[in-house]
């Protein structure tokens, strides 16, 4: 099921007199919903899966926060979850995740603490943040990786794509993430 913003633009009679008496101006609300969508989630193919793609920026390389865009969080993970949780992280909870780094096919690594979450920027962005996948990966400025939420296991899938920027380097050429399953 699809998740999208119900906007309230126009205050009801109450709530209009309510503004009044208060002398205050009405705040536009808006509440997370889920609708039937015409067309089912991505299929995801579990020979290329890296549905984000991202080259890291100073803040991220820095924090060991990973920003996920408000287009790609709603398309590529809350797609996938259910309305109580995509709505506990857009009412501004961390919502702790499981982190799986496949970068080394033959010895992917769980990461599953309290300071694996995920959570919305003030912006209406996302982090997803892994300070130790950063770490453990020594994750630079300019590093391509890729990330996914896998909805067969719950969790999301990370790996190093390619380091620095440069082209044609990869840590493991072809990953097959449906071998893990």
């Amino acid at each position: 099921m699809k998740k999208v913003f119900y906007y309230n633009y126009i205050p009801n009679k109450a709530e209009e007199e309510a503004c009044k008496v208060s002398n205050t101006p009405w705040q536009v609300t808006r509440v997370l919903e889920e609708i039937r969508d015409i067309y089912p989630p991505p299929v995801i193919d579990y020979q290329n899966p890296w549905q984000i793609k991202k080259t890291l920026t100073h803040y991220e390389a820095a924090t060991g926060k990973l920003v996920v865009s408000f287009v790609d969080a709603f398309e590529h993970v809350f797609r996938y979850w259910t309305l109580c949780m995509a709505n506990h992280v857009v009412l501004g909870h961390k919502v702790t995740v499981i982190v799986w780094d496949v970068t080394e096919q033959n010895n992917p690594k769980r990461y599953r603490n309290d300071s694996v979450f995920f959570e919305m920027l003030p912006n209406d962005d996302y982090i997803l943040a892994c300070m130790d996948v950063f770490k453990d990966q020594c994750l630079n400025v300019d590093d391509e990786i890729g990330v996914f939420w896998d909805p067969r296991a719950s969790t999301f899938q990370f790996k190093l794509l390619c380091r620095g920027g440069k082209p044609g380097w990869s840590h493991v050429s072809n990953y097959d993430i449906s071998s893990n399953y």
